[in-house]
């Protein structure tokens, strides 16, 4: 492993094991997309003061859809969980890819998809960051913050909780960080 991430594998070795385990190039590049928006909020984030470790950011951003090899459904992140789990990456990195979907998901929406009942919120900067990045990409664009929630709006409903968990993010990212 390089030395200057420490116990994380360097991003070209994210990249190989998106690459290893069936990953599509649409996925790659959709995770190369959110890596690059997530460490310019995560830098944009440290100047400010927040202490934030940019290379978990930066590699946790470029796995935080490696279960996408297996389903593209909201489950991905459980599966990617499992596989990061299998291929013995850190909890760290773990943690990332089980709580970046929508604005994370509480243990009662976690029981209703058939999950193990926990809270799937993101609760590090490092774990916000991405999962706020992650809203601002489709597919390899990046798309402001209103176009995400009109899509899940359309795609949950309007009182749907996950559009006030990404607001609350945007609303968190913004304030601490001053992106």
């Amino acid at each position: 492993m390089a030395k200057a991430y420490g116990n994380l594998p360097s991003p070209e070795e994210a990249l190989k094991i998106l690459r290893d385990v069936g990953c599509s190039a649409d996925v790659i590049k959709h995770c190369e997309a959110v890596a690059k928006l997530a460490v310019q909020i995560a830098r944009k984030c440290a100047e400010n003061g927040v202490a934030v470790n940019i290379d978990l950011v930066h590699v946790g951003a470029l796995l935080h859809d490696i279960g996408r090899a297996k389903t593209h459904k909201v489950h991905h992140a459980i599966v990617g969980a499992e596989m990061a789990r299998s291929l013995g990456l850190p909890e760290s990195i773990i943690a990332i890819i089980e709580r970046h979907v929508g604005g994370g998901i509480t243990s009662d929406e976690a029981a209703k998809l058939g999950w193990p009942i926990k809270d799937y919120l993101p609760q590090t900067i490092e774990e916000k960051i991405v999962s706020y990045a992650d809203k601002l990409v489709e597919g390899s664009k990046t798309i402001p913050i209103e176009e995400t929630i009109e899509r899940f709006r359309r795609e949950l409903g309007d009182n749907h909780p996950a559009i006030e968990r990404i607001r609350r993010l945007h609303d968190e990212i913004l304030m601490i960080c001053r992106t």
